[in-house]
């Protein structure tokens, strides 16, 4: 991380405050004027200009994102540069989040949806489409996380990180280790389990365990589902997707269901935490920056985009939230600038996914008119 000296900081604002334009004590090149100088964040970090500065008039932009997923001096370089305020709310699932904005009345500009949730967005008239030409920054993504099948040609969304849901075990504490989805229905664990609270990933893996579709919209196969689904409930102690890490890393629990930064957080706290993937192939995921329709700061949400997915920003997401990256500038920029950092998220099987894993997984579509049905399996068994 670039840091400055607070000696150095004193001298450079001393400086700038009795003359229009300086010289820099080292290089000798000019200092940029005092306007664009340098911003240092709360925890030292020196932020970087924009590479693609936008012409901004809003004061303030307001967000509606996961919980634990935005690193806080991306949200201070971003203020810092802008002069933006930074409005941040929080949800722990995507049915909240929709709950939410589809019922009206909110204030937002961006949110995070993940893949099957954005058409659902879309049918219902809820997010703007974007204007590309104010987004060169695109040009930073791997093309294999462009032109998704849920928004072609990305003409809602942008992506923002990716990943799986698959199984988390303490191995010092977890006799016999799962290696299947199915195997979590074994009485042993009861008791013993965190879930995400994500209706449509617990459901699926269930579908899975029966050999079928995680996207079915066949009643009959639901209901087999959800019979099976109330057999496992009784025995999941926890279901968190704030912070599923945190029972794990305390022992409250000893296994169970988790996204991949939340299994790698766990593992550099305990080495014996594993992520398996299960035999019948993980849940794969991408979460997206969309726009809200009507989005009252607009300008400052294109100033966001693409200042916060510029590489020497978005690296620090392999820092503080290490999912799987779909930024291939913020990679490059990580591996000149901190190589320990890549280093470790390429060797990783947890973030840098295997490809016969990725082949064996399953992704979570929109199931349209069939939505109901899931719901209506969610809140019978969990209110059991």
């Amino acid at each position: 991380m670039i840091k400055k000296s607070i000696f150095n900081l004193f001298t450079v604002l001393t400086i700038l405050s009795i003359a229009l334009t300086a010289c820099s004590g080292s290089g000798g090149e000019p200092e940029p004027a005092a306007d664009t100088g340098e911003k240092v964040t709360l925890s030292g970090y020196a932020c970087p200009a924009p590479e693609h500065n936008i012409e901004v008039t809003s004061t303030e932009l307001n967000i509606f994102v996961w919980t634990e997923y935005i690193p806080q001096d991306m949200i201070e370089c971003f203020e810092l540069v802008y002069g933006i305020t930074v409005n941040r709310d929080e949800y722990s699932s995507n049915e909240e989040m929709y709950a939410k904005i589809s019922a009206g009345g909110t204030n937002y500009d961006l949110v995070q949806p993940t893949d099957y949730i954005v058409p659902l967005m879309i049918r219902q008239g809820l997010l703007a489409e974007l204007d590309q030409s104010k987004l060169p920054v695109m040009a930073n993504f791997d093309s294999s996380y462009l032109n998704p099948s849920f928004d072609p040609g990305n003409k809602y969304s942008l992506p923002y990180q990716a990943g799986t849901d698959a199984i988390v075990v303490n191995t010092e504490t977890v006799e016999n280790v799962p290696t299947s989805w199915a195997d979590l229905w074994n009485p042993e664990y009861a008791g013993r389990m965190v879930f995400l609270d994500d209706s449509r990933a617990t459901i699926g893996i269930t579908l899975l365990t029966l050999g079928y579709d995680v996207n079915t919209t066949d009643p009959a196969q639901l209901e087999e589902a959800k019979n099976k689904l109330a057999e496992l409930v009784p025995s999941i102690k926890l279901f968190d997707s704030d912070s599923p890490k945190t029972a794990l890393i305390a022992g409250d629990v000893d296994l169970g269901m988790t996204w991949t930064a939340e299994a790698l957080l766990a593992q550099q706290e305990n080495p014996a935490i594993e992520y398996i993937y299960p035999a019948e192939g993980p849940i794969l995921w991408q979460d997206n920056w969309v726009m809200v329709k009507d989005a009252p700061h607009a300008d400052a949400a294109y100033a966001w985009l693409n200042y916060t997915n510029q590489g020497n920003i978005f690296w620090m997401m392999l820092r503080d939230f290490p999912y799987t990256n779909p930024n291939a500038a913020a990679l490059e920029y990580a591996k000149t600038n901190h190589t320990d950092l890549y280093d470790a998220y390429m060797a990783s099987p947890i973030t840098n996914t295997p490809a016969d894993v990725v082949a064996n997984g399953h992704r979570i579509e929109d199931v349209g008119e069939a939505t109901p049905l899931y719901d209506a399996i969610w809140v019978e068994v969990k209110g059991q």
